[in-house]
Formats: structure tokens, sequence, C-alpha cells
């Protein structure tokens, strides 16, 4: 039977990985290695400033003071015997489209297990409510994945409309899209009346056209998106060279 490990960045106790487990469960074997808080927008993050500590809790889950990279490279790596499959990452209380990739610890945790050479898939639903409907999704992709061929250090980011299953339309293979620039910092006072600063919301839809995730979801498809790691973009070398030589 298929070996995976599941994480997330919404933290060890939220329900999208509660629901992303009992999905998964009648069809693999699990093991659950998360953050032991909400660790949204740690991007690829790994802490090297102290040891971590990994704790066992009652529901057979794991624990770690850590991001969800630190999770999934823990969870990978000599702690049990067996190295999983695949990884699986979310399923996260909110949409990760566009460049919200950049951020996204949800993302960030798939990106780990691609780089340890597993299959690896972030899964996302767009809102709060129907974390079975994404959660069927995940399940029936993940029993396909024997017949995917992707490129070497690419995965699948995964948006689910947070709509019944019964009205989901269909699966979009999607490209990225990309916000505009965000709002300026939002300015506060604590208690002391000291200044602080909230990071504002995302920037409004810049690239939201027909084959882009946003799109797919709006229209009420699942978008999954290829994604790769390497962010050289090589269709800009030789104009780099050109500029170089000018003046070197």
């Amino acid at each position: 039977m298929r070996r995976l490990l599941l994480s997330n960045d919404d933290g060890v106790h939220a329900p999208g990985l509660k629901a992303l487990h009992d999905a998964l469960l009648p069809h693999a074997r699990l093991r659950v290695v998360a953050p032991d808080r909400d660790k949204s927008g740690a991007s690829n993050s790994l802490t090297l400033s102290r040891p971590l500590s990994l704790t066992a809790l009652d529901n057979s889950f794991y624990s770690v003071d850590g991001t969800p990279a630190d999770c999934v490279y823990l969870g990978a790596n000599g702690i049990w015997p067996e190295r999983p499959d695949m990884v699986i990452s979310g399923i996260n209380h909110g949409a990760n489209l566009g460049d919200d990739v950049l951020y996204s610890g949800t993302v960030a945790a798939a990106m780990e297990g691609r780089n340890l050479g597993m299959t690896a898939i972030a899964v996302s639903l767009v809102g709060r409510h129907h974390f079975e409907t994404a959660g069927r999704v995940v399940a029936s992709l993940v029993g396909a994945m024997d017949r995917l061929l992707l490129p070497p250090r690419s995965l699948l980011n995964v948006n689910v409309p947070d709509v019944p299953w019964q009205q989901i339309k269909g699966i979009r293979v999607t490209r990225l899209g990309y916000r505009g620039p965000a709002a300026e910092p939002v300015e506060i006072k604590d208690p002391r009346g000291r200044k602080r600063y909230w990071i504002a919301p995302q920037g409004s839809n810049a690239d939201d056209g027909p084959d882009t995730d946003f799109a797919a979801v709006e229209a009420g498809f699942v978008s999954i998106t290829p994604l790769q790691t390497d962010l050289t973009r090589h269709s800009a070398r030789a104009d780099v060279q050109d500029w170089l030589d000018a003046f070197t």
C-alpha cells in the first residue's frame, strides 16, 4: 500500500488536515507531521538556529515546533524506518493562487517533499467550509498518480472551489496568474501606544486570464497547476548577457 506523508501550514489541529487524513485513510498508509501552530506564510523557511521537537499526539499525528518545510524534512528523513512515497500538503484554509505560491507554507511543504525526491501535491480549499470536497479531489488524484509522469523537481498545486462535491464542474490544468502590488501596511497602536503594523491584504488580480488558476476556480473548476522549483527565467539569459557585454 502507498505510504503518504501529510503536512500543512495551518497547524496540526486544523480541520483541513483532519479532512485530508480521513479522505486518504482508506487508500494509503499515512504519517501526519505538521506544525504545532499556524505557520501560514512561512514559505520555504527551515529552522536552523535551534533543535526541533517532534511530539506524538493522541490521534497518532505528530507536531513539530517549526515550519512546514521542517515537518516534511523530519517526516521523510530517518525518524521512521520506511520513507514515504508521496507528500500531500493541505487542505489549506483558503486559496493558494497565482503568486501566493511564493509565500505559501502549504506549497512549501509539498516543495520540500519534491526536493527530497518524492512526488508531491499541495491542495487548498478556496474557502473554509467544504473540506470534504477537496478531500475527494485529492483521493481521486492520488489514486491515479502512478500514471502521471512529471519532469524532475515538479509538483502539483491544486485549488478547489468551496462548494459541495456535486457542484464541482470539472478539473482544468492551468498556469499561475498573478496579483498586483499589495496595499500599504496597516498602522495600529498597541495598548502602550507604540506603533505596530499589520501586513496588508493581497493586491487585486493583475492577470486572471482564461487559462489561469484564478479563472478556473472562479468558474467552478478545480485548478491543477504544475509547478517547478527552477526559478531561472531562461528566456532572459541572453538579454542579461548582452547587457553585461555592453559594459564589460
